[in-house]
């Protein structure tokens, strides 16, 4: 870690977390003050300005987000690094204007927040700066929700670039919320005061994608009796949404690069450019950088639309947000008699057991399903609609091949050797588990934190099994 910080200020009301931040800070040749509420740190900052803060949201009497208001005023901007247990889209939102410069959710390990503080010394200039803006009102809308580590990961993600104009790729399988993330990006940006306008590319006409997109002047084809403008048109000075952007021509990506580099578009039919600026958002289910390599998406265009990326995991790989969604929804619910009813144990623990193909999507469907026939009364599992399994397999034929794949591993070990050392279990296992964990710090975006939750592991033992 980085030398520089002369003073860190710790405010915990957990004596675990404070031990633990003052050794490791100590132990780096840091100055290092512990406080137990957000009071006792202001009373420390103003007679020593702390030059970095790590500070818990829920303290006893006065919360750390507005610990952090106060200090700001009263000290000027102060890097602050926020630590919770209880993170949200909106706390995001919040802590990041406020002036924060990371944000981690508890349970974290030593190693994360060596990282994050390295980030912090780093970003203090940008966080004094960042504490003078004006703060855009935060609060959790739609479906975006979750308690999971992976979720936490996107809250603090759409926090920490909404505020700025950069270009963002949702990836994400089919139902995941990339809609909902974009919204919530707009929503939080300094354009929030314009228009959110999605395209959704698949279900436009191939053949006035063109037109639709850049607008057309009368004459410039067989149906332009006028002059229209285009969605891209409308999105000036707001954002554009593009959905399921795999799907844009490549005709149509060369057209858009240069819309993009050179800030104005051309309508079809028309001589002159005109000037438009707008932010866009993208999101997809494919895999743009396979689709790079075999020459069906644009590489500049890429790397345009993907500045900054979220990726949304998806449902079966953070069960544990399931029943908080199934909930949500069963209050949405527009079914007569849904607000009188209520999920069973039963019906809760057969909603984590599923694989969601569908995602949230196909969550709400059963929701809706469990209370139409339930009608006001407990909806329990036998009111769910039959699980839609992966690739048209289910649970337990996946499961079936892989116990088959390992059988026949076995079985030519058995045949190749006729001596052993004792190493056959821990050889299955080191082909296994690299695949495994791969695929898991993937769809974590590298957080073994959250990829240490999915896998059911301690974080210390995932860390030894990559080393």
């Amino acid at each position: 870690m980085a030398r520089d910080i002369g003073h860190v200020l710790i405010v915990d009301d957990e004596e675990s977390i404070c031990w633990g931040l003052k050794r490791l800070l100590s132990g780096e040749g840091h100055a290092v003050s512990v406080a137990s509420t957000a009071e006792e740190a202001l009373a420390m900052a103003e007679r020593t300005k702390p030059d970095l803060v790590v500070m818990d949201v829920r303290l006893p009497g006065m919360d750390g987000l507005a610990a952090m208001k106060q200090m700001n005023e009263r000290l000027g901007p102060v890097p602050v690094v926020v630590i919770t247990a209880f993170g949200n889209l909106e706390t995001a939102v919040q802590a990041v204007e406020q002036g924060a410069v990371d944000y981690l959710t508890k349970p974290f390990d030593l190693d994360e927040v060596a990282e994050v503080l390295r980030r912090a010394l780093r970003s203090r200039t940008a966080a004094a700066a960042k504490a003078s803006e004006n703060a855009v009102a935060a609060s959790v809308h739609g479906d975006l929700l979750g308690a999971s580590a992976a979720m936490q990961q996107v809250f603090k993600r759409i926090a920490i670039v909404a505020a700025t104009d950069m270009s963002v790729l949702i990836t994400g399988e089919s139902g995941t919320g990339k809609e909902l993330v974009a919204r919530a990006i707009h929503r939080h940006s300094l354009r929030a005061a314009r228009p959110f306008v999605p395209v959704h590319l698949a279900a436009l006409s191939p053949t006035l994608v063109e037109s639709e997109l850049f607008g057309h002047v009368r004459g410039a084809f067989t149906d332009a009796v006028e002059n229209r403008g285009g969605l891209l048109e409308l999105a000036d000075g707001a954002t554009a949404f593009f959905d399921e952007a795999g799907d844009i021509p490549l005709a149509v990506q060369a057209k858009l690069l240069r819309v993009l580099e050179q800030r104005e578009l051309t309508p079809v039919g028309a001589a002159a450019a005109k000037p438009c600026d707008f932010r866009i958002i993208a999101a997809t289910h494919r895999d743009l950088r396979r689709d790079v390599r075999e020459g069906a998406f644009r590489q500049d265009l890429y790397f345009r639309l993907a500045a900054f990326e979220i990726h949304l995991p998806p449902l079966r790989e953070r069960v544990e947000d399931i029943p908080i969604l199934a909930e949500h929804f069963l209050r949405q619910s527009r079914v007569n008699g849904a607000g009188k009813a209520h999920l069973t144990d039963a019906a809760i623990k057969e909603l984590c057991r599923r694989t969601w193909v569908g995602n949230a999507r196909e969550l709400r469907s059963a929701i809706d399903h469990g209370a139409v026939l339930a009608r006001g009364g407990p909806i329990g599992p036998e009111h769910l609609p039959p699980a839609v399994s992966l690739s048209g397999e289910s649970p337990a034929t996946l499961e079936g091949a892989l116990a088959a794949a390992a059988r026949a591993w076995a079985a030519e070990e058995l045949r190749r050797n006729e001596t052993f050392d004792g190493t056959m279990h821990e050889r299955m296992l080191r082909v296994v588990e690299p695949a495994l964990f791969n695929v898991v710090l993937e769809h974590t975006g590298d957080n073994r934190v959250a990829a240490a939750e999915i896998l059911g592991i301690h974080r210390a033992t995932l860390r030894k099994k990559l080393k």
